[in-house]
């Protein structure tokens, strides 16, 4: 009976075939009718799909002509192209709609879950999907649904009259390169990108912040501004800098070598705390914004009345908590990377110059690495072997009892209690870095609060948690130094969120780049080191090992004197500060040079 089944479905298949292909010559002009609005229709359904709304893709077509033709024409050589190679017309619509509206669809998720538009270099989180999806708002809406039933209609209908173009390979190939390069160039080389883009009215200006992307895309809508966005990234690769060798970086560092003394009296465990999402958001109540929860952040408060609070710049908005770990670890700026998203993206599995070798190597201290999420996620697994962390403790490795906050990530306290375990197991001091998750998105939980709500409660929690911390350290026998910072403003969703509500932009936006820090000690701790004015948060590790005592060299004294001369070195909190040959040649002397500065 099964082979009669399967007799019978061949031979459906093949008289369903038969028709397709006879379909091919008898529907001339229709297939060529769709094969022509098929690059009109796919970027259409790509627009309107991540815009929600019929009425905001009719005022970007009105209001932006010229920036809708230039995607047509891009997309409409790619699609050309795809057709020349693959032959076959329902190929090369599967191909180009799948690509088209799966873009659109992560976009759309991406907007709603933080107010950030897509770019190319968020592809390369793709392999890290599923850890993704613990922070993306995804909701299948009947737009949504209704779009994709549209798209696939296109291919069916495509599918069934079958277009096929009847030449031999050689002959297409070189009409798919004819078409496929000029895009290439368009995109991957800037020079030739740039002008293309002008011509077309589409914003150029560079992304030195989320805010001035977030108007770029207001500008170029999704699939232009992608595009240029992805030349930009091509563009933004760190170069050699000019004469590069031992003696130039000889020549940098000028300070005479005066160390201090190769003992210190008291060798204090020195404890990192990177809070996830924790910014102070008082800044703003003289603009109007009001506190739901008034007291989130009366513990932070007095813990830092108890030691020293201060303002540092991160690197970062929102999002890629990487970046403001980066400096923290390296003690080196983004900036000097040419601001890429994922700053681990630069390294290679080697041996790096951070602060936790410090510690370990000229110090003898212990060192330890904690997040309580997936290892994999940005590739710490991979590379934070080569940072000289003693232990890596990841989600799967704590050995304290778990507890979760409302959000679902491991609670502050959880991680605390794990930083006083490892104090207890181990006679040698240490530096500990960890980067929590407890405030991480999304800010929607069941019990009915909005968003904001929900995040200061959080924020309450963590102050909270962070005093019952430096009260457990009090009864500590040991001397200890703690700084606590967070990575980032937390991200909030699109056109809802508070940051909408403040009416930041690109050029009022700096604010939500400052954040404060608190360094407490609990023994006699002189905090006249720290520095009492604003600056870029990569110099803090150094402050902190002055204000320890401890040894030093030349590099170190030398990024001290850079503090005072330079302290904020940030694109995106003020451009207007040319580049510095010291920080920018010293930073790729370490991540991509010989380190001949070590």
């Amino acid at each position: 009976m099964f082979k009669n089944l399967l007799s019978v479905l061949k031979s459906k298949i093949k008289s369903f075939n038969s028709i397709r292909q006879n379909n091919t010559e008898k529907y001339k002009k229709v297939n060529l009718i769709l094969m022509i609005v098929f690059p009109l229709f796919i970027c259409s359904m790509a627009e309107i799909n991540q815009g929600k709304t019929l009425s905001r893709f009719f005022d970007f077509i009105v209001h932006k002509p010229s920036v809708f033709l230039f995607d047509l024409v891009l997309w409409g050589a790619i699609f050309a192209g795809l057709l020349f190679l693959f032959k076959k017309g329902w190929i090369a619509v599967l191909t180009q709609s799948a690509a088209m509206f799966s873009l659109s669809i992560i976009e759309l998720f991406k907007f709603n879950t933080n107010g950030n538009h897509l770019i190319l270099a968020d592809m390369s989180l793709a392999k890290s999907i599923k850890s993704m999806t613990s922070f993306a708002y995804i909701k299948i809406t009947v737009p949504l649904v209704v779009y994709f039933i549209i798209v696939l209609a296109f291919f069916i209908t495509v599918f069934w009259f079958n277009p096929v173009i009847h030449e031999q390979f050689k002959k297409r190939l070189p009409k798919f390169f004819a078409l496929i390069t000029p895009v290439a160039l368009v995109v991957c080389i800037p020079a030739i990108g740039m002008p293309v883009y002008r011509v077309f009215g589409i914003d150029t200006k560079p992304s030195i912040n989320n805010f001035v992307e977030n108007e770029k895309f207001a500008c170029n809508s999704f699939l232009a501004f992608f595009t240029q966005t992805a030349t930009e990234n091509f563009f933004d690769g760190v170069k050699k800098p000019a004469n590069y060798s031992a003696e130039t970086i000889a020549n940098l560092i000028t300070v005479e070598n005066k160390t201090k003394p190769e003992t210190f009296d008291v060798k204090p465990n020195v404890i990192v705390v990177m809070s996830e999402s924790f910014a102070d958001f008082r800044k703003f109540e003289t603009d109007g914004l009001v506190l739901p929860v008034s007291n989130a952040y009366d513990a932070i408060d007095r813990v830092g009345e108890q030691g020293y609070k201060g303002t540092a710049i991160v690197p970062t908005f929102a999002s890629f908590t990487v970046r403001t770990e980066f400096e923290l670890n390296f003690g080196l700026p983004v900036r000097s990377l040419n601001d890429p998203n994922m700053p681990q993206r630069e390294l290679t599995e080697k041996d790096q110059t951070t602060i936790a070798r410090y510690y370990k190597e000229q110090l003898g201290y212990t060192t330890a690495y904690i997040h309580p999420f997936i290892s994999t996620f940005y590739s710490r697994a991979k590379l934070y072997p080569y940072f000289d962390f003693d232990n890596l403790i990841f989600d799967e490795d704590f050995t304290v009892p778990v507890e979760t906050f409302t959000s679902g990530y491991y609670s502050d306290k959880t991680v605390y209690n794990q930083i006083e375990q490892l104090l207890v197991d181990n006679d040698k001091p240490m530096f500990i870095h960890t980067t929590t998750m407890q405030n991480h998105q999304p800010y929607v939980y069941a019990d009915g609060d909005d968003e904001f709500t929900n995040y200061l409660n959080g924020m309450k929690e963590s102050s909270d948690q962070f005093e019952e911390f430096t009260k457990q350290l009090t009864e500590l026998d040991e001397p200890t130094v703690v700084l606590f910072i967070g990575d980032h403003f937390p991200s909030l969703r699109g056109e809802s969120s508070v940051y909408e509500q403040l009416g930041l932009n690109g050029t009022n936006c700096s604010p939500v780049y400052e954040q404060n820090f608190v360094v407490w000690a609990n023994y006699d701790f002189d905090y006249s080191s720290i520095p009492h004015n604003t600056v870029s948060l990569f110099y803090i590790p150094y402050t902190i090992i002055d204000a320890i005592d401890a040894p030093t060299n030349n590099f170190i004294r030398d990024m001290l004197i850079k503090m005072r001369n330079l302290p904020v070195y940030s694109t995106c909190y003020d451009n207007s500060v040319g580049r510095d040959e010291f920080l920018d040649t010293i930073t790729y002397d370490r991540v991509y040079g010989e380190d001949y500065s070590s």
